[in-house]
């Protein structure tokens, strides 16, 4: 360039044949230069796309490939360097003892397993998989989820995770959350109520765990929410049908204690508070007995109540008098002993369960034996 601009006084001062000699030696400069940038791009070029093609060979598992050098001395530090990778990656298969293409096909195998395993485990739970960034915005959603909250994965995509929560939840959620993130710590089994796309309320259990970059800056969470709406329901109603049952116990009871009433008032009027005659007692009226102490745990009993209940006598010995008692609960029947003691005597009726869980209604008159701390029951079926 500096040549060709020196020529400019020369065609001035030479007049028009100055001028055409300087045009062509400008014009032979050009084509100089031209042609040889051709030439440079040429050989630098073509050892450069060879080494890219040889290099994706390589990498698809084809270690015969030759290398060869070229006339650019940084290339060839390059295919060297190459070279020696290559023969190690040989050695390495030699000492293995397997064939050069199945270190590669191996890996893609294996990747696409877990690829696999990784989609059927996130198909089996009883839920879905997702992440968040550190504030708490969902990165990713697992298919799964519009099967629990009719919302597609894209849908749920760039929104926050408290979107979603029952309002009765959200301040529960976002301490949760907000506590972990600040202590870096895993969320365990956070239980709250969503809001499907058809508004209606879904129970989850939610675990979720932080990760973070390779310099230790929290990324986010990873985890999995659980549906656990039928579980909730199921204990919904055998919480409301306990609550009946119970409601229909003291019913039963207090029809049963108005009965019982007279009939102690009978015995109190009739039978000596501390003399007793266990004969009169154990009249035909009555169908069997047993004994037992203090703490109501059955010491002994006859043939009868064995029948009866369906236990075999060593069962029903190991047995405490509430586990047979449909009406009465263990402090019932303790508190029914205290009287026995005081009084001698307790008359009152209930229901006794059977082994096999049918039901019968029985009148039952306690007995305080004052020798031998013990307590006899006699009992008839109504």
């Amino acid at each position: 360039m500096f040549l060709a601009v020196s020529t400019i006084p020369i065609s001035i001062i030479g007049g028009t044949q100055g001028f055409r000699a300087s045009f062509y030696l400008i014009s032979l400069i050009f084509f100089v230069t031209f042609s040889a940038s051709l030439v440079l791009a040429y050989f630098l070029s073509r050892p450069l796309e060879k080494l890219t093609k040889d290099i994706k060979n390589i990498s698809k598992g084809e270690l015969d490939v030759k290398l060869g050098s070229t006339e650019i001395s940084e290339i060839n530090n390059l295919v060297e360097s190459l070279n020696r990778v290559l023969a190690s990656l040989k050695l390495a298969v030699h000492k293995v003892g397997v064939k050069k293409a199945e270190i590669f096909e191996d890996a893609i195998e294996v990747k696409k397993s877990f690829e696999e395993k990784q989609k059927d485990f996130c198909n089996s739970i009883n839920g879905w998989t997702w992440e968040t960034d550190s504030n708490g915005v969902y990165t990713c959603v697992s298919d799964r989820i519009v099967d629990y909250l009719g919302y597609n994965a894209d849908e749920i995509k760039n929104h926050e995770l408290f979107d979603f929560i029952d309002s009765s939840d959200s301040k529960k959620v976002k301490k949760a959350f907000n506590s972990a993130i600040k202590k870096q710590t895993p969320i365990l089994n956070l239980e709250n109520w969503i809001v499907n796309k058809n508004g209606e309320k879904i129970n989850i259990t939610t675990n979720g765990y932080p990760f973070f970059d390779e310099n230790g800056k929290l990324l986010g969470y990873r985890g999995v929410s659980i549906d656990n709406s039928k579980i909730k329901k199921a204990e919904l109603i055998i919480n409301d049908l306990t609550k009946e049952i119970t409601d229909l116990k003291v019913q039963i009871k207090d029809v049963l204690n108005k009965k019982n009433s007279d009939l102690e008032l009978k015995d109190s009027l009739t039978v000596d508070k501390n003399e007793y005659d266990e004969d009169r007692l154990s009249e035909k009226e009555f169908d069997s007995f047993f004994i037992f102490d203090e703490n109501a745990n059955l010491i002994d009993c006859d043939k009868t109540i064995v029948k009866k209940l369906g236990y075999s006598k060593k069962e029903l010995l190991s047995l405490n008098m509430a586990d047979f008692d449909a009406l009465e609960t263990k402090d019932d029947i303790l508190d029914k002993i205290d009287k026995a003691k005081k009084n001698g005597v307790i008359s009152f009726k209930t229901i006794h369960k059977r082994k096999d869980g049918s039901t019968v209604f029985v009148y039952e008159k306690l007995k305080y034996i004052k020798d031998e701390n013990k307590f006899k029951c006699i009992i008839r079926e109504e």
